[in-house]
């Protein structure tokens, strides 16, 4: 009779403990271990043991984030009773205060100042108005949208195409769905195209997902084109993510969708406040019935305490104020030309602007090299990236100067 050993609570916490530690240690052999920084924040600058560096690595895209002035004007519209830094609850129970409706109808029916954008009643009607859909719904963060929707409009008879390099928040959200998923190669359409072509009569309804603006390349995917080729499938449908376009795209700051003149092509259009609006919460603009369906399936909505109402003014309150944006194109393109012309591969089209290292180490020791020389940039590596593409991620806001970016191009 074979005897077998039960391991003591206290063997097994140690086994599972040492199974962490090695993996730490694998991590740290193959330069890809990640730490918390210590870092303090002053404006534009980041400061790390007493250094002041310029901060190239921050999601601030139009510098609102550091804009104290900004943050006064702000601090003077509120009372005590407004001043409401939680909902501690659900939206579907006594979380759902007016100032999430009111935002709301801005976005869907179009920015309009003459239309008493301050006073209208819901969050979501604002971003309807604004996008000129007809409904929209927010969300406490981009990864809760993405983890999110997929898994409550996706079932055993959905079939998810999605691009190779979109975000990992798509690819948990494709993962919790359940859904059958096939990635086609990055942008690459008529790949996309066989696809589509090959499976459309084997399912119920087909998904494609992409991002707008890549969050590592920092280039761009053709929606005028995959939005092509959804209408001439009944049942094949678009989702996309426009995390990094939000606020930058388009004539009015809208995204990609807005540049490309498709907005109200898009089934599934989501983006985030947390990145160009230097707020909290992402959204989907669409039709009603989708949002009425999230609203009853959708379970990191249901199922999580609503974004605090302060979140949400802040939000209406940057909606009105959208800076210009033709100083973050001008340094974007002055940077991406400067890398070019030195040799790196860069794909860029946008503010976000990567230098390919190749190695983890390398990205780490050119990190460092910038850091020591002023410039707060950190490495990017696997598996944030695929291995053998370890980068330097510049990510440029409004608030860089061309002489900055001129100074940092005389250091790379």
């Amino acid at each position: 009779m074979t005897n077998l050993h039960t391991p003591t609570p206290q063997q097994t916490e140690e086994n599972l403990e040492e199974r962490f530690r090695s993996q730490l240690a694998s991590l740290d052999d193959h330069s890809n271990l990640r730490q918390l920084p210590s870092i303090l924040h002053e404006e534009r600058d980041i400061i790390v043991n007493g250094q002041r560096m310029l901060n190239l690595s921050s999601n601030d895209y139009l510098g609102l984030a550091s804009d104290i002035e900004l943050h006064r004007e702000f601090l003077d519209t509120l009372t005590p009773e407004t001043f409401l830094p939680s909902s501690s609850s659900s939206r579907l129970l006594t979380g759902n205060f007016t100032v999430y409706d009111r935002l709301g109808q801005q976005l869907a029916e179009g920015f309009d100042t003459d239309d008493n954008f301050t006073v209208y009643a819901e969050l979501e009607q604002t971003l309807a108005q604004l996008f000129g859909t007809a409904a929209a719904l927010v969300f406490n963060s981009g990864y809760h949208a993405n983890t999110g929707i997929l898994p409550a409009i996706c079932d055993a008879r959905t079939l998810i195409l999605a691009d190779k390099l979109v975000h990992a928040s798509l690819i948990d959200g494709i993962r919790l769905s359940g859904a059958k998923c096939i990635r086609f190669r990055h942008n690459e359409y008529c790949q996309l195209e066989r696809l589509v072509e090959e499976q459309h009569s084997n399912w119920n309804s087909i998904i494609i997902v992409t991002e707008s603006i890549f969050s590592m390349d920092g280039d761009a995917a053709d929606l005028e084109e995959l939005v092509h080729l959804k209408k001439r499938f009944p049942n094949v449908y678009l989702y996309v993510d426009e995390a990094h376009a939000f606020g930058i795209r388009g004539d009015n700051g809208l995204g990609c969708a807005e540049e490309q003149g498709c907005i109200t092509d898009i089934d599934f259009l989501v983006g985030t406040f947390g990145k160009s609006l230097a707020s909290a919460g992402a959204y989907i603009v669409c039709k009603q019935v989708i949002r009425d369906y999230l609203i009853n399936k959708m379970r990191t909505f249901i199922f999580t305490t609503a974004l605090p109402p302060i979140n949400i003014q802040w939000t209406s309150f940057l909606l009105q104020r959208l800076p210009e944006r033709d100083t973050l194109k001008q340094t974007s393109q002055l940077l991406r030309e400067a890398l070019k012309q030195k040799g790196y591969d860069c794909p860029s089209v946008s503010h976000i602007v990567p230098m390919v290292t190749g190695t983890s180490s390398a990205s780490l020791l050119k990190a460092e090299e910038l850091q020591r020389k002023g410039f707060y940039v950190l490495p990017v590596r696997p598996p944030t990236v695929p291995e053998g593409t370890s980068r330097i991620r510049f990510s440029l806001t409004a608030a860089i100067r061309m002489e900055e970016i001129s100074a940092l191009i005389n250091q790379l």
